[in-house]
């Protein structure tokens, strides 16, 4: 589990630093621009870092549907070897569809109006600026979804869906307790990640609100990587005791 959560928490301050500290400079400066290269930089690695935040969260899933259903194997089974494969393959298929949107896009001609109504290079905003036909891109697009949102995200409901039936069927309260606290801040984080970019893409009134638009997009780019350490750190005890201390306190100090 620590594994792969270190690796979603490299992702996550990665994912941050790929938008944040360019709008950060934007809301300070008057002349909010990025060249034709940066822009370019910054979605490839958007979308790697996208695609790796996802794939890592259904690796995530199964580690701990494994914890649960298969205990006493769970070291024989998520076995360090097969760790490192997967997330070796989750960089790769991150970095090959990053570079596949990236190379699709430097062959499109632009307009003349190349004002992203955005804080950051969205992939889609910029094949709306384009004059050449996107049709393949959006095809691509559309491909990439299913492989590295989709398919996770119900990889995901599965795995959670059999851990939610053993779990009613549990009797014990030490098991009950045992099972939630196990997969509580992974279906915390889920729920965040997924259900942010859901209600961007598929909701039709904040496709068309670009405020709305960009405030759904700041809560999984800058959001929810930054409540993701806080929500996992909850399961520590010293931290738990720590923060008992702390409200504590700040009730004696209030009283």
């Amino acid at each position: 589990m620590y594994f792969f959560l270190s690796h979603l928490a490299f992702t996550d301050v990665s994912f941050s630093s790929v938008t944040v500290p360019k709008m950060l400079r934007d809301i300070h400066s008057k002349d909010k621009f990025i060249p034709y290269a940066g822009c370019i930089l910054q979605m490839y690695f958007f979308i790697v870092f996208g695609c790796l935040d996802s794939l890592l969260l259904a690796m995530m899933a199964y580690d701990r549907y494994v914890a649960i259903f298969h205990p006493l194997h769970y070291t024989a089974i998520m076995r360090e070897g097969l760790c490192v494969l997967l997330v070796a393959g989750s960089w790769l298929v991150s970095c090959g569809i990053a570079l596949l949107d990236t190379l699709l896009l430097v062959q499109l001609s632009f307009c003349a109006d190349n004002i992203i109504p955005h804080f950051f290079c969205d992939l889609p905003l910029l094949l709306k600026l384009s004059c050449s036909n996107t049709s393949v891109n959006e095809i691509v697009i559309f491909t990439v979804g299913a492989l590295v949102v989709i398919f996770p995200f119900c990889a995901i409901l599965v795995s959670y869906g059999r851990i939610g039936a053993t779990i009613l069927r549990v009797s014990s309260t030490t098991g009950l307790h045992k099972a939630l606290s196990t997969c509580g801040s992974h279906l915390s984080v889920v729920s965040l990640f997924y259900g942010t970019i859901i209600a961007l893409y598929f909701s039709s009134s904040l496709s068309d609100s670009n405020d709305k638009a960009m405030i759904a997009s700041l809560m999984y780019t800058a959001v929810t990587p930054m409540l993701n350490p806080f929500i996992y750190s909850l399961r520590n005890r010293d931290i738990k005791l720590a923060l008992g201390i702390l409200f504590r306190n700040n009730i004696l100090v209030t009283k």
